[in-house]
């Protein structure tokens, strides 16, 4: 496999408001020297502000790909997927649901939102590092998405 230029390095968004998952999500890009540019923010508000560039996040770069927490303060996870997949102008985003339930409901809710995926966070920091991975390589190296 040929070193990844500048072209394939993709922003990802992590919405997040565990700061110990947050940390482990960094040091998976680290471990696997994922070259993608992971930004975060901690809750739906922050999530919806730096997708639509507003305020602080005016210079926010579009992500390639979106991590997103269904529990998450101010604005779930659910209304963040609900409104994205609405707006024409992000719902070509793939979101992926990184949460820890495993709750049939949220499963099915989440796809019925258009989610790409869902994956329940492993609790194993291996296998969370292992999950990051899988999740880069398919969505980044292996998927064709639009520009």
């Amino acid at each position: 496999m040929s070193e990844p230029t500048e072209l394939d390095v993709v922003d990802v968004l992590l919405v997040e408001d565990d700061d110990g998952d947050v940390l482990m999500t960094r040091e998976a890009f680290e471990h696997h020297k994922i070259r993608n540019n992971l930004h975060v923010v901690n809750d739906g508000e922050q999530a919806l502000q730096f997708l639509r560039r507003e305020g602080e996040f005016a210079d926010a770069p579009r992500p390639g790909l979106i991590l997103l927490d269904l529990n998450l303060p101010r604005r779930d996870g659910r209304e963040v997927l609900a409104e994205l997949k609405n707006d024409p102008a992000l719902r070509l985003i793939p979101v992926v649901v990184l949460t820890t339930s495993e709750a049939e409901e949220d499963i099915v809710r989440s796809y019925a939102l258009h989610a790409n995926a869902y994956v329940s966070k492993p609790v194993d920091f291996e296998r969370f590092i292992e999950v990051i991975r899988q999740i880069d390589d398919f969505f980044v190296t292996v998927v064709k998405l639009p520009s």
